[in-house]
């Protein structure tokens, strides 16, 4: 990917979530990009129905903001960092992970994440499975409060 000068230009306040995660793609223009669109699209074939969101825009990430994948309540963040993609599930520890997705994170007890490094692979439909069932937690929560 090569990288644009015009990425933080067209992440303007008015843009889309989806248009904002596209610049921040870009801009980065590197295997973290890439990283970050493949698991964005894994993301979006495991729940057609998650809705796209950007928060925390502020100066120190480029007015960017971080992507973050919601149904029913937040699944996962994408941070991008110099060695790393951080995908952090917001209810991660209450997930089972047979597949050993998780390898950051541990010792919390609400959050897990997966870092994923320059040239790591991802096992496909073990992310898609937990994509949905962290989809389905939230769901399960969200009617336990209209009770």
């Amino acid at each position: 990917m090569k990288k644009s000068t015009t990425a933080s230009k067209e992440a303007k306040a008015g843009d889309s979530p989806s248009r904002l995660i596209d610049a921040r793609i870009t801009k980065l223009g590197d295997w973290r990009g890439e990283t970050l669109a493949r698991v964005r699209a894994l993301i979006k074939q495991a729940d057609p129905d998650v809705v796209e969101e950007v928060k925390w825009r502020k100066p120190s990430n480029a007015m960017l903001g971080v992507p973050v994948w919601s149904h029913d309540g937040i699944i996962c963040t994408g941070e991008t960092y110099k060695d790393k993609v951080k995908l952090t599930f917001a209810k991660g520890a209450a997930l089972a992970d047979p597949s050993g997705l998780f390898n950051s994170s541990l010792e919390g007890n609400t959050r897990r994440a997966i870092d994923l490094h320059e040239g790591d692979e991802i096992h496909e439909s073990a992310f898609k499975t937990l994509i949905r069932a962290a989809a389905a937690l939230n769901r399960s929560a969200d009617r336990g409060l209209r009770r």
